[in-house]
């Protein structure tokens, strides 16, 4: 378990992972469910976070890889500002993969828009059962109101794509449990608590959807039970949703672009667009970017402006402050990377092209950005700004990051940063 503040956490056993408890090798998946509703214990304090410093924004404090791609039985602690380190190999694109489709899922989306490549998810030495079925298991746990509360998801890759097993916890109480009982049939049967004449309601769900998203739907929130149900998916859902995976391409990004919606794409390559935006809709949040360029970028910077020309389109223009425009075409592509990053980390939802939950205010919510290749690029400064703005911006609660990086050494004596090491 990885210690906070950005020192070097103690070795991790079993291939530089935290380890849960134990489960079947290279079996297909089975439903994560008991024999019974109820009665499974909990952790006393998932992903490491104690209940005292719970906020009232949902948010993941776990992401659990029990069978992923090259990740078995991995548990990963996720602070405000979260690092995943290690070199090429070891898993980390892989973790920000797993934690991208549970946050397509809450979102409503299908399984196979969550996971394009299914086969790629199972892990390699896992053998198919006497039905030639194999696939993998995620999971992650969700902090907020509620206090923790556990998802777990079993899906099957092979033969064809579905998701075979749900579960959804809290307080050693299992609120929603599924699991595949007519493999002709598209759908789970689904259990949820109720607390009232019956202890449970039984009904099907289809099998390429998310039940914990669907609840809201199927359950009247009549009875105690029911409304603890309604409330443990919500906090999941709401902690879950407003992810922004973001991978700068410095190669995508100096050409000049169509004036568009002004949302930011994952890989930046409207930045001139979304520039032109922002720096009309928020003074003050451009003055603190334009601070930003200027403490990572080289020569002087007076503005970061953006220019619609006479064919539609528009570029970004860095203002030298003596006459001297330079075009984001002629910026090298660690000052290219660097300045998206501060953008992202400056902006918001109503910027980024992210899903919000639409149904709970935005002071409630709060933004995950997913940045794979963090430190790609970047020169020792242009890294520790980074950082700096990183940790400044999650201190305030509305935003976390989970970056990806291949050395953490240089971020050990920083403040406000979660580093879990990985290794092959």
């Amino acid at each position: 378990m990885p210690s906070q503040g950005g020192r070097a956490a103690s070795p991790p056993s079993r291939e530089g992972r935290a380890v849960s408890p134990p489960s079947r090798e290279g079996r297909a998946v089975s439903p994560p469910s008991p024999e019974r509703l109820g009665g499974e214990p909990s952790d006393a304090h998932p992903g490491g976070e104690p209940s005292a410093a719970r906020s009232d924004r949902s948010h993941l404090t776990e992401l659990r890889l029990s069978a992923f791609a090259g990740h078995r039985r991995a548990a990963l602690p996720l602070g405000p500002f979260t690092l995943l380190a290690g070199p090429s190999g070891c898993g980390k694109s892989t973790a920000l993969r797993a934690y991208e489709a549970l946050a397509r899922l809450a979102g409503g989306a299908g399984v196979g828009e969550a996971f394009p490549d299914p086969q790629a998810c199972v892990p390699e030495r896992a053998r198919p059962d006497a039905q030639r079925r194999r696939g993998f298991r995620i999971g992650c746990t969700a902090d907020g109101p509620e206090g923790p509360v556990r998802l777990d998801v079993a899906v099957q890759a092979e033969p064809g794509l579905r998701i075979v097993g749900e579960r959804l916890s809290a307080d050693g109480v299992v609120l929603l449990e599924t699991a595949l009982r007519d493999p002709s049939r598209p759908w789970v049967q689904a259990a949820w608590h109720t607390a009232g004449q019956s202890p449970v309601t039984r009904a099907p769900l289809p099998d390429d959807r998310l039940g914990t998203a669907l609840l809201p739907l199927r359950v009247a929130g009549k009875t105690d039970g029911q409304r603890r149900v309604l409330a443990a998916a919500e906090q999941m859902v709401v902690a879950l949703r407003s992810v922004f995976a973001c991978d700068p391409r410095p190669d995508r990004m100096r050409a000049r672009v169509p004036v568009g919606s002004g949302r930011l794409h994952g890989g930046c390559d409207n930045l001139a667009d979304v520039l032109w935006r922002t720096r009309i809709e928020c003074g003050r949040r451009h003055a603190q970017f334009v601070a930003a360029v200027r403490a990572g970028c080289a020569g002087p910077v007076a503005d970061a402006a953006a220019e619609v020309m006479d064919d539609g389109t528009v570029r970004a223009v860095l203002d030298r402050g003596d006459g001297i425009r330079t075009e984001l075409g002629r910026l090298g592509d660690g000052e290219l990377r660097y300045l998206a990053l501060s953008l992202v980390l400056l902006t918001g939802p109503g910027v980024l092209e992210v899903d919000p939950v639409g149904e709970v205010p935005q002071a409630m919510q709060t933004l995950t950005v997913l940045a794979d290749g963090l430190d790609r690029g970047l020169d020792p400064g242009q890294r520790g700004e980074v950082v700096r703005l990183a940790a400044r911006m999650c201190e305030r609660g509305h935003i976390r990051v989970v970056g990806a990086v291949s050395d953490a050494s240089w971020v050990a004596e920083a403040d406000g940063v979660t580093v879990v090491h990985l290794e092959p």
